[in-house]
């Protein structure tokens, strides 16, 4: 290894991991957004893209178009409401 291939290799590992690990929360949330839509017997599918609001706040996008917005309502249950 030449004098600055540790850089350029460390380089490499840091933005393999960056863009990586996000990529895997996004998956996982994706996957617990879909489990919770189907539990509450609504139509999804599969949640496709999911953004954060807020401390369990999301808005859920189905891969059959529908949205929703998951939450917490006031008496700790978990409700989506169709967007």
């Amino acid at each position: 290894m030449g004098k600055n291939a540790l850089p350029r290799v460390l380089i490499v590992l840091i933005s393999v991991f960056y863009y990586a690990v996000p990529s895997v929360a996004a998956d996982a949330l994706a996957k617990d957004l879909t489990s919770t839509i189907a539990l509450l017997g609504l139509p999804c599918g599969q949640v496709v893209r999911a953004k954060r609001l807020g401390d369990n706040d999301y808005i859920a996008t189905c891969q059959d178009r529908n949205v929703y917005r998951v939450s917490v309502n006031a008496k700790g249950r978990v409700v989506a409401r169709k967007q």
